[in-house]
């Protein structure tokens, strides 16, 4: 009888597990942290390497030849526009001037009394005329000798930095000699030279063309530096040119920016980054870099979550990078909810769970070289 008993029970719960399975517990959709997109001014800045180069440079070489009395500067020094530099012994041209001086005495008295020995009928006008013109000959001879004993005290045509001397006192040198005797050079103002990429330069002027950008005049976009130690130069300089060729091998256009320099402290050849100010996106678009993948052709893209909670692959198109974040030129817009945290638990057009992230979004791109 208890045997009974037992398989009526056994019966009875398998005719219980029979009428039904439990059901699974439904998972909730995964919690993911958001960005919510911003448009806000962007200041777009270039860092890119270059090198000083000198405001204005002057090789001083002799106009005249002759030999090297004495030298009349500091090397190093600074000097100014018409220092004297160099002596060079004078006797041989101002005695060349004294001749001249006497020739051109001797020819004005007799052009003088022809002349009014004409105005008598006393001799014919070609003999007058002929007086008159050794005159003149004479005058122009005395002016040559006169500025060759000029030349025998040589000055700085600019104000500068003097660099070190090619001759000593007793030197012979000659005129337009191929080798300097010095160089002066002028470093406050400074220049620097820096590099940047045609594409980016294109991509620039096209968005300034289209209103995408405002940009002042080039004359005015503000450039700061940092020096080799990575230390910052305390005073700004701005863009004075931009080349209008492209360099065939590196694909690049020289740019210049002028700087104040009045401690010396930047010098000609000296390696610098600058930090140059192009414009302003007024309506830009900024995206943190965690947030944006790439697709099988390579193309950026991003997950955003929608009005219903679900996330959503958006294409977007991005410009210049800076630190954590991506300018954003299409894709995205303001307000959208961009994914940027617990993307590995996310596949396109799932329910989530979005938790706004707290962000700060700066107001400047930067590109680095």
């Amino acid at each position: 009888m208890p045997s009974r008993f037992v398989f009526l029970a056994l019966a009875f719960g398998v005719a219980l597990t029979g009428c039904g399975r439990p059901q699974q517990p439904k998972m909730p959709p995964p919690a993911v942290g958001v960005a919510v997109i911003q448009e806000a001014p962007v200041t777009l800045i270039t860092e890119l390497p270059g090198r000083t180069s000198p405001f204005a440079v002057s090789e001083i070489r002799p106009q005249i030849s002759g030999i090297v009395q004495k030298r009349l500067f500091v090397e190093g020094s600074t000097v100014t526009k018409g220092q004297p530099l160099y002596q060079i012994d004078p006797a041989p041209y101002r005695a060349v001037l004294d001749n001249a001086l006497a020739n051109l005495a001797t020819t004005k008295a007799k052009a003088d009394r022809y002349q009014r020995l004409m105005a008598e009928n006393a001799i014919a006008p070609q003999q007058a005329d002929d007086a008159r013109a050794a005159y003149l000959q004479a005058r122009a001879t005395a002016d040559s000798a006169r500025i060759n004993l000029n030349y025998t005290r040589i000055a700085s045509p600019i104000s500068g930095r003097i660099g070190a001397s090619s001759v000593t006192e007793g030197a012979l040198v000659t005129a337009q000699q191929p080798t300097a005797l010095t160089t002066v050079s002028t470093l406050d103002p400074i220049y620097v030279d820096v590099d940047q990429s045609s594409a980016e330069l294109v991509a620039l002027k096209r968005a300034v063309q289209a209103g995408a950008v405002n940009q002042g005049g080039s004359l005015t976009a503000r450039v700061s530096l940092k020096l080799d130690d990575g230390s910052a130069y305390p005073l700004d300089g701005r863009l004075q040119f931009t080349d209008v060729t492209v360099d065939p091998s590196t694909g690049a256009v020289r740019l210049r920016a002028i700087f104040p320099n009045p401690d010396g402290l930047l010098l000609p050849g000296l390696y610098v980054r600058a930090t140059i100010t192009q414009g302003v996106d007024p309506h830009g678009i900024l995206a943190p870099q965690q947030g944006v993948s790439h697709n099988e052709k390579g193309e950026p893209t991003a997950l955003v979550v929608d009005a219903k909670n679900i996330a959503r692959l958006k294409v977007i198109k991005t410009g210049r990078a800076i630190n954590g974040q991506w300018q954003v030129l299409e894709g995205l817009k303001p307000g959208d909810r961009m994914i940027v945290e617990g993307l590995q638990r996310v596949q396109p057009d799932m329910p989530v769970t979005p938790q706004v992230m707290p962000q700060t979004a700066p107001q400047t791109t930067q590109v680095k070289k």
